[in-house]
């Protein structure tokens, strides 16, 4: 037994060692320090060398930032949306705020190219800070439009920014633009102008619903997208009456919960929602042919409200009752069996799209070409009240 150790009182892990092991340990202990040293400052400056390639400098005062720090899926990012970052050459002119937006301000401005024309487009950014934390869901968001807006009857992107802040998403401004709108200005119309866009007849409803429907035919077809707020507001109207479908928040936030039932239903106008997405928030593509109902409504009242006699409330309970909107003066009887085909109580007895989109074309050949006339203007305030719309 010892009883004469070398340590002593001393608990230094080093003076405790085995004899032999001594000189070893002097030698090879600072030898692995100064190599891992090395290899973190060469970490350091391999790390630093990529950013700089990256281009996550500070450009004109503002904040950097990259994909990956936006993002969990940044290989998938670099891959989706490098494509679609905006060229050097491109430049905002007239950048004119239009409203405040989900994520931060929408913007209206004029896209210039070098050495080519101006174009109009809608700009939505993501609140300016670095540390945003919508950030990582601003860059999903614009990865969804980049995988959905594939159709001519969807809203287009154009490009985006995520390389630096404020990053943006750039979408092609039709002209007139908004159809609810468009549809108020063609109120009191001269019946005679010469414009085809003025001269909006039943024949142009169903020119337009067709286009709508063929987008809602690709979203659930190609990407079982349920819609979920189909309305004249979420409608964009272009040269020629070519019509885009727009307002995909619902949508976007429907993939996301990967479910029928969809938390944002709540934020839909009651008076647009089929009644199993006012009684379970259940949201499939024959609850968006309800609201493509209401749509055609809109389309041949030049933008009334829905309902227009009931209080919001009362709706549902008259729906179980089997009742439905009248046919509106200017609707012919076959687009007015279309609008009841749509509003049947059974989600699983009304159309689909695809079948829409046959009744419609069938139904241009007896579709009246007289301009549509509704002689009361519109007062902005009384049709939120009767539309249900928060003012």
């Amino acid at each position: 037994m010892d009883v004469d150790t070398p340590c002593g009182n001393d608990t230094s892990l080093p003076m405790c060692s085995e004899e032999s092991s001594g000189p070893l340990a002097v030698i090879i202990i600072p030898s692995l320090l100064a190599l891992s040293t090395v290899l973190v400052v060469i970490l350091i400056f391999c790390s630093l060398h990529k950013n700089k390639q990256r281009g996550q400098s500070p450009s004109n005062g503002r904040h950097s930032v990259t994909l990956s720090a936006a993002t969990v899926y940044a290989p998938r990012v670099r891959q989706g949306l490098c494509p679609w970052e905006i060229p050097e050459e491109c430049v905002l002119e007239g950048l004119e705020f239009w409203q405040t937006g989900r994520y931060g301000p929408i913007c209206k401005a004029q896209l210039k190219r070098r050495d080519g024309p101006s174009s109009a487009v809608v700009v939505k950014s993501l609140r300016d800070g670095p540390n945003n934390p919508e950030a990582k869901e601003f860059v999903k968001w614009l990865l969804f439009h980049a995988t959905v807006c594939k159709h001519d009857n969807v809203v287009r992107m154009l490009f985006c920014q995520t390389r630096r802040l404020p990053m943006y998403l750039l979408l092609d401004a039709c002209s007139p633009g908004n159809l609810l709108l468009f549809l108020w200005t063609l109120r009191n119309k001269n019946s005679e102008m010469a414009d085809p866009l003025q001269n909006f007849s039943e024949r142009s409803v169903i020119l337009v619903a067709k286009q709508v429907a063929a987008g809602l035919d690709y979203l659930m077809s190609e990407h079982r997208l349920v819609h979920g707020d189909v309305a004249a507001r979420n409608i964009l109207i272009g040269p020629g009456l070519s019509a885009r479908v727009s307002g995909l928040g619902v949508a976007f936030e429907g993939r996301k919960m990967d479910s029928a039932f969809r938390p944002r239903a709540a934020e839909v106008p009651l008076k647009w929602q089929a009644p199993e997405r006012i009684t379970t928030q259940l949201s499939i593509d024959r609850s968006d042919v309800w609201s493509f109902g209401i749509l055609l409504y809109e389309l041949v009242t030049l933008g009334s409200p829905p309902y227009p006699e009931l209080e919001t409330q009362s709706v549902l309970p008259k729906l179980q009752a089997s009742y439905r909107m009248k046919r509106p003066g200017n609707c012919g009887g076959p687009l007015y069996d279309l609008m009841k085909y749509c509003w049947m109580w059974s989600f699983k007895d009304r159309p689909a799209f695809s079948a829409i989109i046959k009744l419609l074309e069938s139904s241009l050949l007896f579709a009246d070409v007289e301009p549509l006339h509704v002689p009361e203007v519109i007062d902005v305030f009384d049709y939120n009240r009767k539309a249900g719309l928060s003012t």
